[in-house]
């Protein structure tokens, strides 16, 4: 599928001073905060792949925040793939090909703004290539203790709805029992960024709107088949749960580039 170019950008420029430090600021919370101010412009777009940013001490000035502040951010970022730091070349933001685009900060830094479609696509692609596998797997491997974990999930999803943050909290659970009862090691690696996936593409779609249909269901389709150890009944169920919730992120998408 075409890919969609990256916005042009001269150069990154000073950032605006969108973080000011406050008294109750901790060393913790300026990184982090600056951290997110300059990833999310790189994820975005704002700040194009090969662009130079601006120097440390000009950056720090503009963000009201002390260089070692900004300094630990840019270690944060570099840590992710997006900027590499070269003495007396500066720091300068990497290809896209060198992101880290799972890692769960990145992801979040994806959907600040209007994630692009070419990306979601490409991560619901992994996802039903990912998630099926893992329904099958706890079809077959679970034990009562996680199906119990599974079903406490799927229940204050029920109570909740995926409209509060108490039912996406449970929303993140459920995969993550299932990810538990998979009983694949290397598996329970993507569980931060399944996790993350799922919290944020539910967080967009509800943007300014309710979901289009209720999801729960489905996840009762994927819990029920697990609960009988019926591992192709869990894929099945899995696979469609995963297609709905993609159909419903491209129109959010598509709605949001009407508006």
């Amino acid at each position: 599928m075409a890919r969609r170019k990256p916005g042009s950008q001269a150069s990154p420029g000073t950032p605006s001073r969108a973080l000011i430090a406050g008294p109750r600021d901790t060393g913790r919370r300026l990184r982090g905060a600056v951290a997110q101010h300059l990833g999310s412009a790189i994820v975005s777009g704002r700040i194009s792949p090969g662009s130079l940013l601006t120097g440390e001490v000009a950056n720090a000035e503009a963000l009201n925040v002390s260089r070692s502040a900004y300094r630990e951010a840019v270690q944060v970022l570099t840590a992710k793939g997006l900027v590499e730091s070269r003495p007396r070349a500066g720091t300068r933001v990497l290809p896209r090909s060198r992101w880290n685009l799972l890692d769960p900060m990145v992801l979040a830094w994806a959907f600040t703004g209007e994630p692009e479609a070419d990306f979601v696509h490409d991560l619901f692609e992994l996802r039903a290539v990912v998630e099926p596998a893992i329904a099958r797997f706890a079809a077959e491997r679970r034990s009562a203790e996680e199906l119990a974990r599974l079903q406490e999930a799927l229940d204050g999803m029920q109570r909740h709805t995926l409209a509060t943050e108490a039912g996406r909290a449970a929303d993140r659970d459920f995969h993550e029992a299932l990810l538990e009862a998979a009983h694949n090691e290397v598996m329970m690696s993507l569980a931060a960024s399944i996790s993350a996936a799922v919290q944020w593409t539910t967080t967009y779609k509800l943007r300014g709107r309710s979901l289009p249909r209720d999801p729960v269901p489905d996840h009762a389709r994927v819990c029920e088949a697990v609960a009988e150890r019926d591992a192709d009944a869990a894929a099945a169920a899995m696979q469609v749960l995963v297609d709905l919730a993609h159909q419903d992120t491209r129109e959010a998408i598509a709605s949001a580039g009407q508006g």
